[in-house]
């Protein structure tokens, strides 16, 4: 192997485990108990999930469609919605501080927040 061969390879080594370690970050499991929700960059809601009770409750878009969002056991998710993709649904409970759940068709995203409820 000639040097330039080794220099390749160590670089792309480390742009490899930069990768990995960014991607462990982004999906570790949140302590945080305080979410926002979001439609069309507005707050409508801001909840501590360690207070709340299990309960389901519906967001109307604008647009006339829906989510329904479902708060069990202290954690998140969009139960339904009538998206024709259900990307949101699919998505599953809210973990992660990197990812958000997010209804593209209702502007709708549901994440941490950095801040107490209000």
């Amino acid at each position: 192997m000639t040097k330039g061969v080794k220099i390749i390879g160590a670089v792309v080594l480390l742009v490899l485990a930069a990768a990995i370690v960014v991607v462990m970050l982004n999906f570790r499991t949140s302590d945080n108990t305080h979410i926002v929700i979001l439609q069309n960059n507005k707050v409508i809601y801001s909840l501590d999930l360690s207070k709340e009770k299990d309960r389901s409750f519906r967001i109307e878009s604008p647009d006339g469609g829906w989510n329904e969002v479902k708060i069990e056991n202290g954690k998140i998710c969009i139960a339904d919605a009538d998206c024709p993709d259900q990307t949101c649904v699919h998505t599953g409970v809210l973990r992660s501080e990197g990812v958000p759940i997010v209804c593209l068709p209702h502007k709708l995203v549901i994440r941490f927040s950095d801040e107490e409820s209000s």
